[in-house]
């Protein structure tokens, strides 16, 4: 394999007219003394779907778990950098976690709906924060049902179990229980990677149709689907980003020797 290096890498910066959602400045992931991210910058363009692409074990799915504070639950880690959303570093200890995330969502490879019905599922995180009333938890239901593209198949099964729906309607499911909670950026964690192909389309045109509202960046090992959705990419390798452009840029015309083996299927 090629010995790419952080020497090789190349990292277009937004325009400062961009607006951007959120960034990271020199995020680095520790896992004891094993450095897994290495001091990564990236911004993050509001209402634009960003991929990150790369090797597996190239620290993708970490970099995405940091920028919700994800890696805060895994024993021995440590996450330090800034991860800059609203003007606040949400890496501070001072940050209240649980309500980051009402802002900064996340769904992650395997759909995980919660063993009750799709009607709970949605309505279970804005309950515990204390909203009650029957008509505003309906409405939510059947909206973000409709944004995830799955109302019309399940509005008259929703008190039926979540657990009783295909993996692409589980996983289009966890989409909307996620933009209950409306928040501004949605992380997903290879979201697709066991959907079969109609399921798959389904679940790009909702991420499509959801950038009016919400900011996605999104882990991916399918190039195409990288192509296809996204309008920013970044490619990682051994922890390190090593390009980050517009997506278009980075599948006909990226800087570096490693995008261009990796994306071409050229690489290792």
């Amino acid at each position: 394999m090629a010995n790419y290096s952080l020497d090789d890498r190349f990292i277009r910066t937004l325009p400062d007219s961009t607006e951007v959602a959120v960034a990271t400045k020199d995020l680095r992931v520790f896992y004891g003394d094993h450095e897994a991210i290495h001091g990564v910058s990236l911004p993050f363009e509001r209402y634009k779907i960003t991929a990150l692409i790369g090797p597996s074990g190239s620290g993708k799915s970490t970099y995405l778990r940091s920028i919700n504070r994800m890696n805060d639950n895994i024993y021995g880690s440590r996450v330090t950098g800034q991860i800059m959303y609203r003007g606040v570093d949400i890496n501070s200890d001072a940050v209240d976690v649980y309500e980051m995330r009402k802002h900064i969502g996340m769904v992650f490879q395997r759909p995980n709906p919660f063993a009750k019905s799709i009607y709970d599922n949605i309505t279970f995180a804005l309950k515990r924060f204390g909203v009650r009333d029957k008509a505003t938890l309906d409405q939510v239901v059947e909206t973000t049902l409709k944004q995830a593209a799955l109302w019309d198949q399940v509005k008259d099964k929703l008190h039926q179990s979540a657990l009783a729906l295909s993996g692409g309607q589980q996983q289009r499911l966890c989409i909307a229980r996620a933009i209950a909670m409306k928040p501004d950026i949605l992380l997903m964690d290879e979201p697709a990677s066991a959907l079969d192909p109609i399921s798959t389309a389904a679940l790009e045109d909702t991420m499509k149709a959801l950038t009016e509202q919400l900011t996605i960046i999104i882990v991916t090992h399918n190039m195409q689907q990288a192509a296809r959705v996204s309008d920013y990419t970044a490619f990682f390798y051994n922890g390190q980003c090593l390009e980050f452009d517009e997506t278009r840029k980075i599948f006909t015309r990226p800087k570096i020797q490693a995008t261009d083996d990796y994306v071409s299927g050229n690489f290792g």
